[in-house]
């Protein structure tokens, strides 16, 4: 299945508005509101669009502290690793990365001494050889 440039523009808009109407979105797109729900459904059933979900803004994460966790982990245990760094709350994201580290860890905590506590567990996990961590001081982007 290929994405069309009016599916891309379609993409695009859903991103900017997950929640915006059937018809607003065919009025942009300059399509019928037939269109675009054909589109959506295409789009779902091949698997370009795998749901639809709430996206918090600043204020969900207001006095809480992210902090990066560059992870460098056996070969033989880094789909373990990945699946132990699920079952930790704090844990938002975990991201493959080639370099001198294997996985880059979001982590975010309303603390220091539960990020020190989360940065432990990473450690602890059998097959971490080393961590690196990181204090985001703010986000200059995100096109989430």
């Amino acid at each position: 299945m290929s994405v069309t440039p009016k599916d891309r523009a379609l993409l695009n808009l859903l991103l900017e508005d997950g929640r915006a109407s059937v018809s607003s979105l065919a009025q942009r797109l300059g399509v019928t509101r037939s269109t675009v729900q054909a589109r959506i459904a295409r789009l779902s059933a091949d698997g370009v669009i795998s749901g639809f979900t709430v996206r918090t803004g600043p204020a969900a994460d207001e006095g809480q502290i992210t902090m990066l966790v560059c992870v460098v982990v056996m070969p033989q245990v880094a789909q373990k690793i990945t699946e132990d760094l699920k079952s930790i709350a704090e844990v938002r994201r975990v991201y493959a990365v080639n370099g001198q580290y294997d996985l880059f860890v979001e982590v975010m905590a309303p603390n220091v001494s539960n990020i020190d506590r989360v940065i432990d567990q990473i450690g602890a996990l059998p097959g971490v050889e080393r961590t690196l961590s990181m204090v985001v001081l703010a986000t200059k982007l995100d096109r989430r």
